[in-house]
């Protein structure tokens, strides 16, 4: 399995797998319509690539393989390892994070025309707030929740639960309700899973634009 892996990455690393070495695979083999292996593997020597074209590509992975990765390979050191690893979970992390909370604030900027501010850190620590929305003489609070899937969102809200008593306060010091915003991954997209609170914050909106 280790071999594997390693052919497995280098191949895909230096597209030795792409439709320019070895032809459009999964279309040609749908042509063939192949009863075993071996009408297969006839149809593609005579056909699509020749036996000596493959052979060359094994043997140019060969070297990417033993020369080229290997030369890499040499050059990393154990500090090089630590600092790829906490990369990795802290800084990566937080600017993915970050990312998709700018993506959902800036969808929500759109739908609602209406500016959204980033909470100051205080606000993020005393009330559990990302973003506000200035409504009248009064602020509604935001906070987004980046989930990897629906089922998490049971988890939000027992955590919503512990921090209800933060909003509680958010709303008696400044008004207006702070809202829960889920943000869920489709495609290659961030989009907003809880679309109904879309109009609770317009409706909030307008609640307190018509107070005094």
């Amino acid at each position: 399995m280790a071999k594997e892996w390693v052919l497995n990455s280098a191949m895909n690393r230096f597209q030795l797998n792409f439709k320019k070495s070895v032809g459009a695979v999964s279309e040609e083999i749908r042509k063939c319509a192949p009863l075993n292996i071996d009408e297969w593997e006839k149809y593609y020597f005579e056909n699509v690539r020749s036996k000596n074209h493959i052979e060359e590509l094994g043997k140019k992975l060969y070297i990417k393989i033993t020369e080229v990765i290997s030369a890499e390979i040499s050059d990393v050191t154990e500090h090089d390892c630590i600092q790829y690893m906490i990369d990795m979970v802290i800084r990566r992390t937080y600017e993915g994070y970050k990312t998709e909370i700018t993506t959902i604030y800036g969808q929500l900027e759109e739908i609602l025309k209406v500016k959204i501010q980033p909470a100051p850190d205080e606000w993020d620590r005393k009330y559990n707030v990302d973003f506000y929305i200035k409504a009248g003489n009064y602020f509604i609070g935001i906070q987004i929740k980046p989930v990897s899937n629906v089922s998490h969102i049971p988890e939000i809200f027992k955590e919503r639960k512990i921090q209800i008593k933060s909003h509680e306060v958010f709303r008696d010091k400044f008004g207006g309700k702070v809202f829960y915003v889920f943000s869920v991954k489709v495609g290659r997209k961030k989009e907003i899973q809880n679309t109904e609170v879309i109009q609770e914050i317009r409706d909030e909106m307008n609640r307190l634009a018509n107070i005094d």
